[in-house]
């Protein structure tokens, strides 16, 4: 099995791949760039679970190196799951990128990172309802502290793609 982490730039992508991944850190530089993306493993029930920390991007239509890194590792990587970190403050800015991943095709679940600040910005999000119109599991995360993280690893095992046409009905709903 192999993770994904994907999102804009400066969501937590990296705290929360040390979260997950531990001591156990490999650093590898993408061949031909001055980009870094960084490999890790946890353990999962007793299986190995590789896990990807990706360059930020904003959409999967590069405008740089680090997005055009993002992108191509996407695609390299048809079988994973991907995990679209979301600034919980900025959710809005966020989703683009998840519809964008889910319309191609892949096994998505959804970190709302940064809870704590949205909460402290007095900012309400119905996880529940998001979840239910976007149809992946969406879990609110603190990958700082580690709230939220052990609910995420859980729910983001077994995810299968979803149609964007499912979307559009649920929103009309």
């Amino acid at each position: 099995m192999k993770i994904l982490l994907m999102g804009h730039p400066n969501v937590g992508k990296s705290v929360l791949f040390n979260r997950l991944t531990g001591a156990n850190v490999i650093e590898s530089n993408y061949p031909g760039t001055t980009i870094d993306y960084t490999k890790g493993y946890m353990r999962v029930g007793g299986e190995e679970v590789e896990v990807i920390d990706v360059p930020g991007t904003f959409s999967l239509d590069p405008k740089d190196k680090a997005e055009e890194v993002a992108v191509k590792m996407l695609h390299e990587s048809r079988d994973a799951t991907v995990i679209c970190v979301i600034d919980a403050s900025k959710i809005e800015r966020g989703l683009y990128l998840v519809l964008e991943i889910v319309e191609e095709g892949y096994s998505v679940a959804i970190a709302l990172n940064m809870w704590d600040v949205a909460e402290d910005k007095n900012i309400k999000i119905d996880v529940v309802n998001l979840e239910r119109i976007l149809g992946v599991p969406v879990v609110s995360t603190t990958a700082i502290s580690g709230e939220g993280i052990k609910e995420l690893v859980s729910r983001s095992r077994g995810t299968a793609p979803v149609e964007v046409d499912d979307i559009f009905e649920r929103v009309e709903d």
